[in-house]
């Protein structure tokens, strides 16, 4: 099983961006606690963290025959981009949208979200363990499908 895992803009300052709101642990940590449940799983993952939108347009349409799903946390994208939202129903591929915060709780334009609506479902306010509980949902996703 292929999976992509997405980060949007700024989850590369993870570890110093506000950590009483993301926690202390950096990307390259939370991707390697993925590779891990990774390795014991059987999946294989491919990751990518970018600041564009154009960049995570263009990753979801190249997963398209590629990757069996997808784990994104948009960042502030998922609050803005209408391409994101158009690049993953066209793509037709299982997503699962997850965000470090709760992002219901906190300012009126984080609540809504432009992926949710075109996403399997949406974990948030987990910190690290949102990107794990998100891809655990993905893979039962995908295994109940191949049945």
């Amino acid at each position: 099983m292929k999976i992509l895992v997405l980060h949007g803009p700024n989850l590369n300052l993870l570890g110093r961006r506000d950590p009483s709101q993301y926690g202390a642990m950096t990307l390259d940590a939370i991707n390697a606690l993925l590779e891990n449940q990774a390795e014991k799983d059987g999946l294989e993952l491919k990751f990518l963290q970018t600041n564009s939108e154009g960049e995570l347009v263009e990753a979801v349409q190249k997963a398209i025959g590629s990757a069996d799903g997808i784990l994104i946390n948009p960042g502030a994208y998922t609050h803005t981009s209408i391409a994101l939202r158009d690049a993953i129903t066209a793509s037709a591929l299982p997503v699962v949208e997850v965000h470090l915060s709760n992002i219901y709780s906190r300012e009126e334009f984080r609540k809504h979200s432009y992926v949710s609506g075109v996403a399997l479902g949406v974990i948030s306010g987990f910190r690290e363990n949102s990107y794990f509980l998100g891809l655990q949902a993905l893979v039962l996703h995908l295994k109940k499908s191949m049945e």
